[in-house]
């Protein structure tokens, strides 16, 4: 076999190996971040294909060269009509899979060095869409209680704004994560990169999640089963069932107090805690802390929530809705795409 055909079955290899082993078990928990790996994979090799003209024939190290990528990042945003902040997405997941390459096969560290040098595309900060605290209490007031379903949504509601949790962070939370019977009562959040903080919970707070538990855990939960679980065979509840939630009660919530959008989404209930965290006086470092960010930069956009203006929500990642991820490899159609199993690139 031809060197050049060896390389090529060897990278192939390697991306669906992050793509469907490493990234899934050892980089994130999070649904969405696998996705936008699997959508940034999928337009660089369809940007190799259409416009650099690589096959399965010719794949090699060099196809991942500085160029290649700054090259690719100008397509997205000329050819596909990518925002700014999509292409630095975009850029983030192939350095990610450029890094794990380079670990991998010390052939390669040099690709993940190249591309740690592009600079991400400049991006405006943006306002974001806030809500009042009027408008989270009439979210909070819109759930039934005389029902065990509007009792599970309550208790959802006010954990994630509580905490100011990312919405896969509440999703995948265990029975044993929580801590109520502590003096001061708390959760273990698990959060990017597996970072552990703690969120202390308020006595309202309390109160709904061990109602919540006795509901749908009954008196002696098991402390490995998911805190939201699905009926449709015990795993976590999906953040498309947790949306559409939110915004029925959204909707309603909005029938009686303005300040509710009636897009509301999960993000946006972090997002307003965080403001609201800001208007009581707390300290934006200590709010970062809180919200897990890295950077104290990602927590500055907190500053500038206002509940007048109006804000885009935030951009989904392509394929949003397609749940499915390639699970084998070589699933070959003939296209460099197939011959790494990464699903195509649509036109």
């Amino acid at each position: 076999m031809k060197k050049s055909k060896k390389e090529a079955l060897l990278i192939a290899r390697h991306i669906n190996s992050f793509l469907n082993e490493y990234a899934p078990s050892q980089k994130t928990r999070s649904e969405h971040t696998i996705k936008s790996y699997n959508a940034a994979m999928t337009l660089y090799l369809g940007f190799l294909e259409t416009v650099k003209g690589v096959d399965s024939s010719n794949l090699c190290g060099e196809s991942f060269s500085a160029q290649n990528v700054e090259e690719w990042l100008s397509w997205l945003m000329d050819k596909r009509n990518c925002s700014p902040e999509t292409c630095n997405i975009r850029l983030a997941s192939l350095r990610a899979f450029l890094t794990y390459l380079g670990k991998q096969e010390v052939s390669f560290l040099y690709l993940s060095n190249a591309a740690s040098q592009i600079e991400r595309k400049k991006v405006y900060r943006k306002k974001v869409q806030g809500m009042s605290k009027e408008a989270v209490k009439a979210l909070l007031d819109t759930p039934d209680l005389s029902t065990k379903t509007g009792r599970r949504d309550l208790a959802f509601l006010v954990l994630m704004y509580g905490t100011a949790t990312r919405i896969d962070e509440v999703l995948s939370l265990k029975v044993n994560q929580l801590h109520l019977t502590a003096k001061k009562p708390y959760v273990s959040i698990i959060g990017k990169n597996s970072k552990v903080r703690t969120m202390y919970l308020l006595p309202k707070a309390v109160s709904h999640i061990k109602q919540y538990l006795r509901d749908f855990h009954g008196d002696s939960p098991n402390h490995d089963d998911y805190i939201f679980y699905s009926r449709n065979g015990g795993g976590k509840m999906s953040q498309t069932a947790i949306n559409k939630r939110i915004k029925m009660y959204a909707e309603k919530a909005h029938a009686f107090c303005k300040d509710v959008p009636l897009t509301l989404h999960a993000h946006q209930i972090r997002h307003a805690k965080a403001s609201h965290w800001l208007e009581d006086g707390m300290n934006i470092v200590q709010i970062s802390f809180l919200l897990d960010h890295e950077q104290l930069d990602t927590t500055m956009i907190y500053l500038d929530v206002t509940t007048e203006q109006e804000a885009k929500a935030l951009a989904t990642l392509e394929d949003e809705n397609d749940k499915r991820i390639p699970k084998k490899w070589k699933r070959n159609n003939g296209s460099l795409s197939g011959f790494c199993g990464v699903k195509p690139m649509r036109k």
